[in-house]
């Protein structure tokens, strides 16, 4: 990746290597909550235990982003998440690890993940030029569903049968080699003093309340990025409940489709192809169809896709279906956060990100645990095809501002410029 510079090689790498440690979590957790308890309610603590500190310091993050230097934040959570997934090791080794630990430690490791990923986004900009975003948010989607499912998922199907303590001990080291390959990137990577007509220590003085008020009061007056943000909450909402379970009705001798944890681990290797597929075209994919009909048509194939398993439980179905899971998502992915890297000004970029995250993903730790709750009640399929419905919704909303143009620039007052079709 030469023409994209020696620091984006750096965070491309440390990208690669901490998604990689979050592919093996992500699949290899529900796979030990698995082995611990079939109930659908407990199962699903372990999705709204990851998610719940979006919901709790994702402006805070985003506050801290636009505060201090982006590349140190990132070093010291992922050497914080390193540390936490150790001892959860050794915990394992020493037999002493249970579902209420282990839903500790991925509590603990989940708010790392709130600073960490919060400071990645917002940093890509200052280490790429404006025109290469898209090519950049291309390759470190890439990477990161190539680390989330491609390889990380079938090695925790490995790993949860043959060293199960592994699941937390492999994670460890790969955040630590993490947090050293951002120490490759040269400079200071601080926005606190580019901020127009703006000090660093006048920001600071300012208080982080306000700064969050300020982000706050931005993503609610843009149209189109607020709708924008509520669709995604929906959609990730509902999504946190299809997957929060989905494990129990694709998994296991009493699961309705049967497939064994590593049949489950190579769903998502197939998955994680269609992402890193979809992440590599988007580029393209927008300028043949434009940005609104493209992530309209990933969203709602994505939402149709959910019915899947529910109408139509046969295992070899589930792998085609993954792959165009993964092109839709992955292509999806690269728009949206592409589009708001553009439209929202880089002082404000942290704040205002994390306040659109907290809106987009909030909702999932209590999507995770309704999921839990509907699918102890009224049975997994309703947990299903009610997910369905709600993407169809956030589909809905987004179709209505669609049309606007997501990379013009701004007027005075955060509307977008249109232009003629």
């Amino acid at each position: 990746m030469p023409r994209l510079g020696r620091a984006f090689t750096f965070l491309w790498s440390s990208t690669a290597s901490s998604n990689l440690a979050d592919g093996v979590l992500k699949v290899g957790a529900p796979l030990l909550a698995v082995s611990l308890t079939r109930s659908p309610t407990q199962v699903s603590l372990v999705g709204a235990a990851v998610t719940l500190p979006w919901l709790l310091f994702a402006l805070h993050a985003g506050a801290i982003a636009d505060r201090t230097d982006r590349r140190r934040v990132m070093v010291l959570a992922n050497v914080a998440r390193a540390a936490v997934l150790a001892a959860g090791g050794a915990l394992a080794v020493s037999g002493l690890l249970n579902l209420w630990l282990m839903l500790g430690l991925l509590l603990v490791a989940g708010v790392s993940e709130v600073f960490a990923d919060t400071s990645a986004q917002t940093i890509l900009p200052m280490t790429v030029p404006q025109d290469r975003l898209t090519a950049a948010n291309g390759r470190v989607v890439s990477a990161q569903m190539i680390g989330n499912d491609f390889l990380g998922a079938p090695l925790a199907g490995v790993l949860v049968t043959l060293v199960p303590a592994a699941v937390f001990g492999a994670p460890a080291a790969l955040y630590g080699a993490a947090g050293l390959l951002l120490l490759g990137m040269r400079g200071r990577y601080s926005p606190v003093a580019a901020a127009s007509g703006t000090t660093g220590e006048a920001r600071r003085q300012g208080g982080v309340g306000r700064d969050i008020a300020e982000a706050l009061r931005y993503l609610w007056g843009h149209r189109f990025l607020r709708t924008l943000a509520v669709s995604a909450g929906l959609m990730n909402t509902a999504s946190a409940a299809y997957f929060g379970v989905l494990v129990l009705w694709l998994v296991g001798e009493g699961s309705r489709v049967g497939l064994t944890p590593q049949g489950y681990g190579l769903m998502m290797t197939a998955l994680a192809a269609g992402s890193v597929a979809g992440s590599l075209v988007a580029e393209r994919l927008t300028r043949l169809l434009g940005e609104g009909r493209t992530l309209l048509t990933m969203w709602l194939v994505s939402a149709l896709l959910y019915l899947v398993p529910v109408l139509v439980p046969v295992g070899w179905l589930l792998y085609p279906v993954a792959v165009v899971w993964g092109v839709t998502g992955g292509a999806a992915n690269v728009l949206v956060v592409s589009t708001r890297q553009r439209l929202i000004p880089a002082a404000l970029l942290g704040r205002v990100n994390s306040a659109y995250r907290l809106v987009g993903m909030g909702g999932m730790p209590v999507g995770a645990a309704l999921g839990g709750l509907l699918g102890e009640i009224a049975g997994l399929p309703a947990v299903f095809l009610g997910s369905a419905g709600v993407c169809l919704v956030g589909v809905g909303l987004v179709w209505r501002v669609a049309r606007e143009p997501f990379s013009m620039p701004l007027t005075s007052d955060h509307s977008v410029h249109r232009t003629s079709a």
